[in-house]
């Protein structure tokens, strides 16, 4: 069908659809009469449009409803989505098999016996509500708010459940993000304030990517459209990779470097800029930060200490920065880098030639990749953007796009008040800079804080299986000491689930409600999920009281789940929870959830109810007919737009450098008591304050008053100054150590696996974990039989010259061994991998500890658990995938019997001292297994664990910060509480925020 086609489909709400007949069993095929092929059977279908959840790029999906049975038939493409415009992976078809998936998990469930005995239940929703509301009522009570936890990975969905939180009072959000992106956030807000990239590929001239993993489909299908788009235009697209991914074998160039050397590579490209003034003089000389670099002459006098600059020098000119830089980085010579690195000279050139032909039409991207790989991998973004900014190619039209600018998060009906507490179970004191909570250290934490927990959530999470060091968590959860209930909120079961006391079913994608907008390209746009079976029956004028209604057996949905549980936990009000649960339109009355969507698209969405209107519906109803609605594709140019001061009461301008001596010694910018309301409510760094206790609105550039970037500067930051004013002044500019001694100085970003400490000779490598299939994600794809076909199995790659170094053939079984334990896996031989680095896909490797429980059988493999003694964990597997008898006849089909391997399980947590970010790369030796009967062996030593967690934190420089702060108050923060949550117990006093906004 043609976008028309779906649109009118869509607009009457019926489609009649014709299909070829398809054999009942494709052995007999011979058997039908050739003429009845072409016979088309008419089926009446009834499309409903949704939003895929199997990643979070948040393609639109069509569902197809048989008209006669009501059932959900398959899933396509929804061509008006303005983000995937109906082209999607092979994730969100398979959502139809997920809905259909025999093992999924159809009523509430409580443990009886021990956690992990797999012995269960059946309870009502009453009764597991009542038991967790009363629990966390107490807790509330009792002053225990940080006992709490609402563990997420994904959301999938824009401010929901954070809202619950806020309203619940409490510091109890632990996401994932350290595991995922936390290195790559971290480089990206200390240049910009913002934290992750949207490139423009679409329009890009040349593409620099880090990142391949989601470009090649497994996030941002999106993206991919875009870069193929490019490509077809001209477009060159590199990818520096160690390995050979997906996306490098479709790239012009692919650059395999040493893994935690990228910033070399990158420097010396940046140095080939500089060097032959290739870069945008007046881009930088206007937008970043160089001055207050001059201005900072004891940190020149440090540069020159440490052999970097030759002198300070006298004039704090553009042309004397000009001249800085080129001393600066004029040692990142390509034949350097090419040592360092492992990439020839040649290739680096050749990058920077074609980076200087884009100019301002240069896209990167970096987000896992090295940046999560290694100690320093927030340099490594940092040394990425320096690429976009020394061009210009920030925020312009085929450049990498701040993310803030094509994200859009709209208001809610209310506005509960900001968290009053600070929790350092997710924000330790140890990691001030840290994006986002030290989520993968919470059992740790909790043993060297002696805390525990009440109620632990968990939701699009399983740590046991997805993050490092799980039998340290197998080992928490078991404990009910430290903690008291676990409830699981998931369709299927987990690894992690199989220690829970509580197992809620919650909805597939098809299933529940969500609004969320996501940076796939440059445009603006929200996304509207929703149940499908429920809006078709409500088309039909059915009653629905709630999602439980329309969905399979006695499946809910979060939204619903968390406005009951709410207002259990607060029947009365008394608490001050219930208000943010009452509805908008019956006052005093338990909202629905029909009303809070209502409530959004009728007054927080600029454009949409005169979209609705125009086509004769509400609101609501033209979002539960299109499922998408595009906000703008005004995103290019933000930091330039002006700002009208006349709109700012008492405003106060600071010009740079201030002309009039009263605004001498001041911060440069627009000062006024509060900033221009915004419809968008996506996260935001700051607020900017100055002495005077004022907020910044703007900066002034080139004699015009403009929105700037959200930095204590209102520029972009070549000098960190919150890097240098919370205790990290060596690492405010992006650098890289030019030798061993250096290397050993500047330690906090230098890779834990640098090749140099590696000596293969003896068995020895480097583990490259940090990878996965684009066809599977996480916890999230599991019970897509259909997935699991196509990818069940994750051998270690190695290089053809380590293969016959180690003796091993593919097939071959080998064991990996870690500072804590070791698996045993079988080999694939490739010249996709770098010599010298063994790399292993980390999204399988299911298991399960009952034969028919546990988690999908289509994935797991059977396993047995043991603790030989205190803290050493051992695990075998009993068999892998294999058929099962279920109402699918396809289980019987199961032709597969290979599950992968848990690697993760035998890596030690090793948290960034700055960014928090889980360093995943690994230090390995390597073995032959002579008899081969030990694939999938685990074997772990939690002790040894807790010992390497202790000896990261030695790296980390602790809270207090100026102003005697946990973080500074500009960075971005889930759940950002108010201002005096974050002082330090300890200190004295709060202090006012410095001039540069660090604080």
């Amino acid at each position: 069908m043609s976008v028309q086609d779906v649109h009118e489909k869509l607009t009457k709400g019926f489609g009649h659809l014709r299909s070829h007949p398809t054999p009942a069993n494709w052995d007999d095929w011979t058997e039908l009469d050739a003429k009845a092929w072409p016979r088309r059977v008419e089926h009446h279908y009834e499309l409903i449009p949704t939003v895929c959840f199997n990643c979070e790029a948040a393609c639109g999906l069509l569902a197809y409803i048989d008209k006669e049975t009501g059932e959900v038939k398959k899933m396509e493409g929804h061509p008006l989505h303005p983000g995937s415009r109906g082209r999607n992976c092979a994730k969100g078809p398979a959502t139809v098999s997920q809905v259909n998936n025999p093992e999924r998990i159809l009523h509430p469930l409580k443990r009886v016996g021990e956690r992990g005995e797999g012995q269960w239940e059946r309870v009502s929703w009453d009764d597991a509500l009542d038991d967790i509301a009363e629990r966390i009522r107490k807790a509330f009570v009792e002053g225990r708010r940080d006992e709490v936890v609402y563990h997420v990975g994904r959301p999938g969905e824009d401010e929901y459940t954070e809202r619950v939180l806020k309203a619940w009072g409490i510091d109890g959000l632990s996401s994932h993000t350290n595991v995922c992106s936390a290195g790559a956030r971290a480089g990206y807000a200390f240049w910009m304030g913002m934290d992750r990239p949207a490139p423009d590929y679409a329009t890009s001239r040349f593409i620099l990517m880090m990142s391949a993993h989601l470009e090649a489909g497994h996030y941002f299908n999106p993206n991919a459209q875009r870069i193929i788009e490019a490509q077809q235009k001209g477009t060159k697209v590199a990818v520096i990779d160690t390995r050979l991914s997906n996306t490098a074998s479709k790239a012009d160039y692919w650059l395999s470097p040493w893994p935690g050397t990228e910033s070399a590579l990158l420097l010396a490209i940046a140095n080939q800029l500089i060097q032959t003034e290739r870069f945008n003089r007046e881009f930088v000389r206007d937008w970043v930060n160089w001055r207050e670099f001059l201005s900072d002459r004891s940190y020149l006098q440090s540069l020159v200490q440490s052999g970097f600059l030759a002198d300070v020098p006298d004039s704090l000119s553009f042309e004397s920065f000009v001249a800085v830089l080129k001393q600066l980085y004029g040692h990142y010579t390509p034949e350097w880098a090419a040592q360092e690195s492992g990439v020839s000279a040649q290739q680096i050139v050749t990058i920077a030639d074609e980076i200087a032909r884009a100019g301002t039409s240069f896209s990167s991207n970096i987000w896992r990749n090295a940046a999560a790989g290694h100690r320093g991998g927030w340099m490594i973004t940092r040394c990425i953007m320096f690429l976009n900014v020394l061009m210009g190619a920030v925020g312009e039209e085929g450049s990498m796009i701040p993310n803030a600018w094509v994200k859009f998060v709209p208001a809610r009906h209310t506005a509960p008040a900001p968290i009053r507490e600070w929790n350092e179970n997710h924000w330790p004191r140890e990691f001030p800079l840290s994006f986002f909570e030290l989520s993968f250290c919470l059992p740790h934490i909790l043993q060297r804080r002696n805390k525990r927990l009440e109620v632990y959530f968990a939701r699009v999470i399983n740590p046991v299986w997805t993050f490092p060091d799980g039998f340290s968590w197998i080992e928490m959860f078991k404990d009910k000491d430290k903690v008291g209930c676990h409830v699981t909120l998931s369709p299927v079961w987990s690894e992690s689930s199989q220690f829970s006391d509580y197992v809620l079913p919650m909805g597939l994608a098809s299933e529940r409600h969500d609004l969320h907008s996501y940076e796939t390209h440059a445009g603006q746009w929200i996304g509207f999920r929703q149940p499908v079976l429920r809006v078709a029956k409500e088309r039909r004028g059915e009653d629905v009281r709630d999602t439980r209604d329309a969905n399979p057996g006695e499946v809910w949905e979060e939204n619903e789940f968390w406005i009951e549980l709410s207002w259990r936990i607060d029947p009365d009000g008394s608490l001050g929870i219930r208000q943010h649960f009452e509805s908008p339109y019956r006052p005093g009355e338990k909202i629905t959830v029909n009303e809070y969507y209502q409530w959004i698209f009728e007054n927080a969405v600029p454009g949409l109810p005169e979209a609705a209107a125009a086509e004769a519906m509400t609101p609501l109803q033209y979002m539960k007919r299109y499922g998408a609605f595009e906000i703008t594709t005004d995103v290019y140019g933000r930091y330039r737009q002006p700002v009208d001061v006349a709109e700012l009461n008492g405003a106060v301008v600071v010009p740079e450098p201030a002309t009039d001596r009263q605004l001498e010694g001041q911060q440069p910018g627009l000062w006024a008591d509060q900033l221009p309301h915004s419809a968008n409510h996506a996260p935001y760094p700051g607020p900017f304050k100055n002495a005077q206790g004022k907020v910044r609105a703007g900066v002034v550039v080139g004699g015009r008053i403009v929105k700037g970037f959200p930095t204590p500067s209102g520029k972009l930051e070549f000098f960190s100054t919150t890097l240098r004013d919370w205790g990290w002044p060596e690492y405010a500019i992006p650098i890289y150590p030019r030798n061993a001694a250096e290397r050993e100085q500047m330690v906090h970003i230098v890779t834990q696996v640098h090749h140099t400490t590696i000596d293969q000779v003896k068995g020895d490598y480097m583990l490259l974990p940090t990878f996965r299939l684009p066809m599977l994600i996480h916890s999230r794809t599991n019970g897509a039989k259909w997935l699991h076909e196509i990818a069940h199995t994750n051998p270690v790659w190695v290089h053809p010259r380590d293969a016959k170094r180690l003796g091993v053939r593919t097939g071959d079984e080998v064991r990996i061994s870690t500072e804590i334990g070791h698996m045993v896996d079988k080999v694939w031989v490739t010249e996709s991998i770098k010599p010298g680095v063994i790399a292993c896909s980390h999204h399988l490797g299911r298991w399960r500890l009952h034969e028919s429980i546990g988690s999908d059988r289509w994935s797991s493999s059977l396993v047995k658990i043991n603790e030989t003694e205190s803290g050493k964990w051992a695990m075998q597997q009993i068999h892998g995938p294999t058929p099962f008898d279920s109402r699918d006849p396809d289980s019987k089909r199961v032709w597969w019997t290979d599950g992968g391997v848990h690697q993760n399980a035998i890596f030690p947590v090793q948290p960034d001292p700055i960014s928090g970010m889980m360093c995943w790369h690994q230090r390995i030796h390597v073995e032959k297994v002579e008899n081969g009967r030990h694939y999938g062996e685990v074997h772990v030593d939690t002790k040894k664990s807790y010992a390497a967690f202790e000896r990261w934190l030695k790296l980390t420089r602790p809270a207090p910060g100026p102003g005697g702060l946990y973080r500074p108050l500009w960075m971005l923060r889930v759940l950002k509480p108010h201002p005096d949550a974050y002082v330090v117990p300890e200190t004295s006093e709060a202090g006012e925020q410095s001039d540069s906004g660090a604080q």
